[in-house]
């Protein structure tokens, strides 16, 4: 509820976010991080309801919905004449990098997404009821990769039936996805989803599933030509092992890693003797390219 009685008295999250983000407003305006999810959707009404400065950025990933990228061209335009087009697509990004995207290797993420905003101060959608991880998040943070990059996120501390609330209460433009089920909007077929999201989108929008296949198979060529061990043969057996890629990525980095930073053999060995690396690297194909 965005009305609570606490002890304290009433709580109006509502009004408690504005004044955050009155409270920290740089002299060069906001810098609003616009996915088109429904939490960045309403993040953009807050600032414009705060009366506070800002420009909004949508950044383009490549691999969006055409739903979700038709929704932002129609409801926020301001989103879309800033967004941030990547001099390189998903479909550049996984050949060169001789690895699919996965949750721990985010390369993808800090290409397409991550990118703008440097030296300013940068407001999302972020909340900790979105993720274990995301729990963890303070309400005000500095970029690890860029100090002159901050963070500002002033629904933190809202849940789902609050942000859904706002929505409905003030008449914030959302993407009709939602209506059809989809608990989250994002990458089509992304390693976050699991398996059973990676298939029904890739039932849904096709095109892109053809082109992922495609683009594992230049990544299967390019590890072959640098000299790259690959148990994969095709784009399409990549494609048939997308939840052996989900649930083994954390050894997939491991093995990566070993590959492609220098480690040597014995160090490799020595690890794994004393545990600190499985050994069921040759025992199923999602964990080797």
């Amino acid at each position: 509820m965005l009305k609570e009685q606490t002890l304290f008295g009433e709580e109006d999250k509502v009004k408690i976010a504005v004044n955050r983000l009155r409270l920290h407003e740089p002299s060069d305006g906001y810098y609003v991080a616009f996915s088109g999810g429904k939490d960045s959707c309403v993040v953009l009404d807050l600032c414009k309801r705060a009366g506070v400065k800002y420009d909004a950025h949508y950044n383009v990933t490549t691999v969006d919905p055409p739903d979700l990228v038709q929704f932002i061209r129609r409801c926020y335009p301001e989103a879309w004449g800033g967004r941030n087009v990547p001099q390189k697509t998903m479909w550049q990004l996984i050949p060169e990098k001789r690895m699919p995207p996965t949750r721990l290797v985010r390369y993808c993420c800090q290409y397409l997404k991550e990118g703008g905003g440097k030296n300013r101060f940068v407001v999302t959608g972020v909340r900790h009821a979105e993720s274990a991880k995301r729990a963890k998040r303070q309400m005000t943070e500095t970029c690890t990769r860029h100090k002159t990059k901050r963070y500002l996120h002033p629904i933190i501390d809202w849940s789902d039936v609050d942000v859904w609330e706002y929505i409905h209460t003030y008449n914030v433009p959302y993407c009709k996805l939602y209506d059809e089920g989809f608990k989250r909007l994002g990458c089509i077929m992304c390693p976050y989803g699991g398996q059973k999201q990676m298939r029904e989108q890739a039932a849904r929008w096709p095109q892109y599933a053809k082109a992922y296949e495609a683009a594992f198979q230049r990544m299967i060529d390019k590890r072959r030509a640098d000299g790259y061990p690959t148990q994969w043969e095709t784009g399409a057996e990549v494609m048939r092992c997308g939840s052996a890629r989900t649930t083994a990525s954390k050894r997939m980095t491991i093995r990566l890693r070993f590959l492609d930073s220098g480690w040597t053999r014995a160090a490799f060995e020595r690890r794994r003797r004393h545990g600190n690396i499985s050994s069921a690297f040759g025992t199923c194909r999602g964990c080797l390219f």
